[in-house]
């Protein structure tokens, strides 16, 4: 009987790990991420900034930055027909909505800013302390704080990996359908 305690504990703690991995994933919207990885080096053209790419690659920055704190506003829900919903969250509820499903049970919370904040966070820096970035707006920084941009990612990124994992997001953002009824998403 120990056996099986020991063995249902532990998948326990599996399961518990691979959805707070799960989490983490669905924070940072990985097409955002893609399109500044991809676009940056030529905006900054590789770190060689003139006055042009500077004001290209701070509005990649910004664009990018507000689609990972919107992003987080998102949810979907699955309506009566089995259809995927997808809106965005306000103080009453989802926007646009159904009117066969109650989305007032996906009301923006507390939580929900504190997730933006974090996934801005990371974002932040993760495009700030990219190389090109550095090299094209604040050149020196790169030579007199190494030791900053070496320790700031790994610092930021497990405080967000904490926080994200302690206390999970609750809501399927556009491009992560609900996970089953529409209640699913909401229950926390």
């Amino acid at each position: 009987m120990a056996k099986t305690s020991k063995s249902s504990s532990s998948t326990s703690i599996k399961k518990k790990t691979m959805d707070g991995l799960g989490n983490l994933v669905r924070m940072l919207p990985t097409g955002t991420v893609f399109a500044f990885q991809f676009l940056n080096p030529v905006l900054t053209n590789n770190g060689s900034c003139d006055v042009v790419n500077k004001y290209l690659s701070g509005a990649l920055i910004a664009v990018c930055g507000l689609s990972c704190f919107f992003s987080t506003f998102t949810d979907s829900y699955t309506d009566s027909s089995g259809n995927t919903r997808y809106g965005i969250a306000t103080c009453k509820g989802l926007w646009p909505s159904s009117s066969s499903v109650d989305t007032s049970k996906y009301r923006l919370r507390v939580g929900d800013f504190v997730h933006a904040f974090l996934c801005l966070a990371v974002f932040a820096v993760l495009s700030l302390l990219d190389s090109n970035t550095v090299k094209c707006f604040y050149h020196s920084f790169e030579k007199t704080e190494k030791a900053l941009l070496m320790t700031l990612p790994p610092v930021i990124g497990t405080v967000a990996s904490t926080v994200f994992a302690i206390f999970p997001q609750t809501r399927h953002g556009i491009g992560y359908p609900a996970s089953g009824q529409s209640s699913d998403s909401a229950s926390t």
